[in-house]
């Protein structure tokens, strides 16, 4: 199954057409695309078991973020061996690093970013899981039964500000607005052959960039939710970014940062890809 944001009403997709789920349900669900993950499994029962319904062709332009106000976002640092190399710090082994992106940066799949005035923006495509069911102390083994669907992420990063002062600012410096793409749409995990092995790839103006499996993930996503979910509960519609692999423009040799015009494609395998392109300062 596939839903979308459609113009901020939860539409489900079928192929290239879009049925509103409000509609469709005579008010059971509420249009609201936020709203469907606190009675996820109720609308997968009714989704599962409605006949046929009428859908429309719908403009790509329109999608939104599937989850467009988590209240919580949660993003995994490090999470690939080569990454964490080319970044300068060492693999972890027993625990991956936390950050958190504020949900003000979540931002749909099409559109344009604003550069931050004299930065270095960078790249970090991202496999990202959004929680269904709340999710608290909960063991990998039973991990998946708590993920409403996956989604393609960019974890855009302003550099000179996450690495400036006496302590990094991870968070903040990934939080500028429109630094947080999700989407196109959610897929739920039992549409994939196998979710925790998914290739996922970034381009630049049509060069690829970052390319790799999320297979190769340090820590998984029943990992990433067992570790999370041990130290605070993960809530239904949460955003959780999983780390990206090698590539990023700050491993680059000399570093490579997005500039005004670039064009940025950021895809995951059976999911979709996010289009981005950027503008300097006072242009967007």
């Amino acid at each position: 199954m596939r839903i979308a944001n459609l113009d901020d009403r939860l539409v489900l997709l079928d192929g290239n057409r879009a049925i509103d789920v409000a509609k469709a349900s005579d008010g059971r669900f509420d249009a609201d695309p936020q709203r469907v993950y606190e009675r996820w499994a109720e609308f997968r029962s009714w989704a599962a078991s409605a006949p046929d319904l009428p859908g429309e062709l719908f403009d790509p332009a329109a999608l939104g973020s599937p989850a467009p106000r988590p209240a919580q976002v949660f993003a995994i640092g490090l999470n690939y061996a080569e990454h964490a190399r080319e970044a300068g710090f060492e693999t972890p082994d027993t625990a991956p690093p936390v950050f958190t992106k504020f949900p003000a940066c979540i931002t749909g799949p099409y559109g344009e970013v604003v550069l931050p005035a004299g930065g270095h923006t960078d790249w970090e495509v991202e496999l990202v899981a959004v929680i269904g069911h709340r999710a608290e102390r909960v063991p990998a083994a039973r991990a998946w039964s708590h993920v409403a669907g996956l989604a393609v992420g960019q974890d855009l990063s302003e550099r000179a500000s996450q690495l400036a002062g006496p302590a990094p600012q991870f968070s903040l410096a990934k939080s500028f607005p429109r630094f947080g793409p999700v989407g196109p749409w959610l897929v739920t995990p039992d549409e994939f052959d196998d979710p925790d092995d998914l290739e996922l790839s970034c381009s630049v103006n049509g060069e690829v960039v970052q390319s790799g499996r999320t297979s190769r993930l340090l820590f998984g996503v029943p990992a990433i939710l067992e570790h999370l979910s041990a130290v605070v509960p993960l809530l239904p519609g949460d955003v959780v970014f999983t780390g990206t692999p090698p590539g990023v423009g700050m491993g680059s040799t000399p570093p490579r940062y997005l500039a005004a015009g670039d064009e940025l494609v950021s895809s995951v395998t059976g999911i979709g890809e996010l289009r981005h392109t950027f503008v300097a300062a006072g242009e967007g």
